[in-house]
């Protein structure tokens, strides 16, 4: 068979050429999923032991797809890599200053298509190193949950984010130096003034990092505790890198920033050991002395007796304007079998009960005018 018309050239480049690139494509994308997976599942044996507790499952799907886009990226600079044409082709020109003397060069279209997919397989190098960092974290935080202490849960998502930082710090420098070709820390060094106003411009970013490290240090509350902050309310979800989430009771989600974490004034309400339950029930004035003592009797007893409250108090606090105000105050032990709620509706229906049974009713606002007969008229 005469394959003689392979050797045609189109386009300053062969059919043959034109054939294997489209063959390299082909067979790169047909198989990406499959060397993907051989690939991962290959480097997770090197996290076996570490991490036993997780299903290689895990591992596989977190570095799915940046192995996939590494495959792709590879494979179409490999295909594209066949040509000749337009890769010799000048892009531009450009002088530069070699032993004290000018030299003109040329920057061919080639050579742009290196830097281009340089930058995009280093990219998906680092991007695999993070889905790396955070499938760590994943076991990290597996081995935490069977601990009592909390602090291992707010820790690790803390040490991701600033891992995860640093890489992205070095990823950047690296991209710099090896597709920019810029000396890093000439960069750096020749910032001067330039960079005394980034570090400025970055001030809230540094007080915040430094609020999370004190946070760490301090101890002020851990993922879970129920804190109040600048009247904001809610659970603990996540001490990161430069904010905090709060989960509030109705299930809005707050993010609040480190540096006012500490600057305010926090109330760790998980650190209680008690709820105090403060309220008044109101009397009508027609009740007399002797059954509001057997009221307030009646409801020490009950509280004292109860088996979820304690230090109770019970006693006559004011005259209203409209009624005889009697102030209950008691606390309910921080146990996890006690419900604040359910207990607070037990106590107050008792409350109903017990003026009833002693012959009272609860006053509301009432006003009472004199008519001109000097008959007594109540409004309600």
């Amino acid at each position: 068979m005469d394959f003689s018309f392979l050797e045609q050239v189109f386009w300053g480049n062969t059919i043959k050429t034109y054939a294997i690139i489209a063959g390299i494509i082909v067979f790169g994308l047909l198989f990406k999923k499959i060397f993907s997976r051989v690939l991962s599942k290959l480097i997770f044996k090197l996290f076996k032991k570490f991490a036993d507790e997780v299903n290689s499952e895990t591992f596989i799907a977190l570095l799915l797809k940046p192995i996939e886009f590494f495959i792709s990226v590879f494979t179409l600079f490999v295909a594209i890599k066949q040509l000749k044409h337009p890769l010799n082709l000048t892009f531009f020109n450009y002088k530069r200053t070699i032993d004290k003397v000018k030299v003109s060069e040329a920057f061919t279209i080639g050579e742009l298509v290196d830097k281009v997919f340089l930058f995009l397989i280093l990219l998906s190098i680092f991007w695999i190193v993070l889905r790396i960092i955070d499938f760590i974290a994943h076991v990290l935080l597996v081995r935490a949950a069977k601990t009592k202490n909390r602090a291992d849960d707010q820790l690790v998502p803390f040490i991701k984010e600033l891992l995860k930082f640093i890489i992205g710090f070095i990823g950047f420098f690296v991209l710099l130096g090896y597709v920019f070709e810029v000396n890093a820390v000439s960069l750096i060094t020749g910032l001067g003034i330039g960079g005394i106003a980034i570090a400025m411009a970055a001030k809230e970013s540094l007080e915040n990092l430094l609020g999370s490290f004190l946070i760490f240090l301090d101890k002020p509350f851990t993922v879970g505790d129920v804190v109040k902050v600048d009247g904001i309310e809610g659970t603990i979800e996540r001490v990161g890198f430069r904010s905090t989430v709060l989960r509030s009771a109705d299930k809005t989600t707050y993010v609040i920033p480190n540096r006012a974490m500490i600057d305010g004034v926090l109330e760790n309400l998980t650190m209680r050991n008690a709820r105090r339950v403060k309220f008044d029930i109101g009397l009508t004035y027609e009740t007399n002395s002797g059954d509001i003592k057997k009221i307030i009797e009646a409801l020490e007893t009950y509280l004292k007796e109860h088996p979820s409250t304690t230090d109770s108090t019970v006693a006559l606090d004011s005259f209203g304007d409209f009624s005889l105000n009697i102030q209950i105050i008691y606390l309910v032990p921080m146990k996890k079998e006690f419900d604040l709620a359910k207990i607070k509706e037990e106590i107050n229906f008792k409350a109903i009960e017990i003026v009833q049974a002693n012959g009272s009713e609860f006053a509301y606002p009432t006003q009472r005018t004199v008519g001109e007969n000097t008959a007594v008229k109540e409004q309600k």
